[in-house]
């Protein structure tokens, strides 16, 4: 039964939207598919993990016939679909057990499991909390925090990120216990107060799909779930349960040492006296005085590496020790001219904020070197 002739690439659009979270090895062979759905005229694609479901659809019609459903290997279909000339026309025929692919000359037979196996998302009920926000700001958010989340960690609920509507206002936070990122942002919509824990992987996900463009994207919070819908794409995600970090008691309010730099200059160094750090414990130690602040790297090899940075500190001589991957990243990933820098004692986290924003936080753990 013909399924649907239409151009590769609206075909594959919508394919690679839902292929992300496709696992390649999976215990149930059936989470390698993706579901393919022709209803009421619209081809529709889903994909699941079990914790994350995508879904979205061609924007071409398929075309008239009855609805129909099977699943397939995401990831063949997607290869050859890749591999097609981008302007082929692309027959999907759906026969007992088989999908063939035919475009021109090339046939290509592909093995079905039935559509009724396909373990989709339960249904969530009722949304709790809805707000809709641009998508470039939702972005934004999202990778501004998403690298201090922990991988792999017992603590489960530190391998994700709080996700915070309040009030007016959306608030991200992430944290592996040895860093903290924390960034906010106002929002029109008042909005009943809801956090929720986003897995590791549905964060990484919407931070690929979400484009830099003021388009809306609308979160909806369920009792188990959330529901980001943006374009033709519906993320939905399980919420991790579990108490995260109190993180009002992480972020220092009451720091007086302090120095603005700026943010290329201090990454460029820090970069360069990385080269020469101990790739194990990855420190660097700050050393500051009134007007300078010396980086210094070392290594097993009694190799060493020295920057030295003209700062505006005028607080008292301080020596410290930080993991250099910390404070690499979250160089790398905020984009303002400077940062400050502010401190409490040799013992006491350091501060990274950015001048004129109150909506970011950045808190790093000292480590002894």
């Amino acid at each position: 039964m013909k399924l649907v002739q239409l151009e590769r690439d609206a075909l594959l659009k919508p394919l690679q939207a839902v292929t992300g979270i496709v696992e390649k090895r999976h215990t149930l062979p059936i989470l390698s598919n993706v579901l393919i759905e022709r209803r009421q005229g619209k081809l529709h694609f889903v994909a699941t993990d079990l914790e994350i479901q995508i879904a979205t659809n061609a924007e071409q019609g398929a075309g008239s016939g009855e609805d129909t459903s099977l699943t397939v290997s995401a990831r063949k279909l997607q290869d050859i679909l890749r591999a097609l000339p981008e302007s082929a026309e692309v027959l999907l025929d759906a026969q007992s057990n088989r999908l063939q692919v035919r475009s021109g000359k090339s046939r290509f037979n592909l093995q079905t499991l039935p559509a009724t196996d396909f373990p989709g998302l339960a249904d969530p009920g009722a949304a709790q909390s809805k707000m809709t926000m641009p998508q470039k700001a939702l972005r934004e958010l999202l990778l501004l925090v998403q690298y201090s989340m922990a991988q792999q960690d017992i603590r489960y609920y530190l391998n994700g990120l709080l996700l915070v509507l309040d009030g007016g206002q959306v608030k991200v936070v992430a944290t592996d216990g040895h860093r903290l990122s924390y960034a906010a942002r106002p929002q029109g919509e008042q909005v009943e107060k809801r956090e929720v824990i986003l897995p590791r992987k549905a964060v990484q996900e919407l931070g690929k799909q979400l484009g830099e463009v003021d388009d809306p994207v609308t979160i909806e919070i369920y009792a188990s779930q959330v529901r980001f819908s943006f374009g033709s794409v519906v993320l939905t995600s399980k919420i991790i349960d579990g108490k995260f970090p109190d993180y009002t008691r992480v972020i220092p309010t009451n720091y007086q040492k302090r120095f603005t730099i700026g943010r290329l200059q201090l990454l460029q160094s820090l970069q360069r006296a990385a080269i020469l750090s101990n790739e194990k414990f990855r420190g660097v130690r700050w050393m500051m005085t009134g007007n300078g602040l010396r980086l210094s790297c070392t290594n097993n090899e009694q190799e060493e590496a020295q920057e030295e940075l003209e700062i505006n500190y005028g607080g008292e001589a301080l020596d410290i020790g930080f993991n250099i991957t910390y404070l690499l990243e979250v160089l790398n990933n905020v984009h303002s001219e400077n940062v400050e820098c502010s401190f409490g004692d040799a013992n006491s986290s350091m501060l990274i904020t950015l001048p004129g924003n109150r909506e970011f936080r950045y808190v790093v753990m000292p480590m002894r070197i």
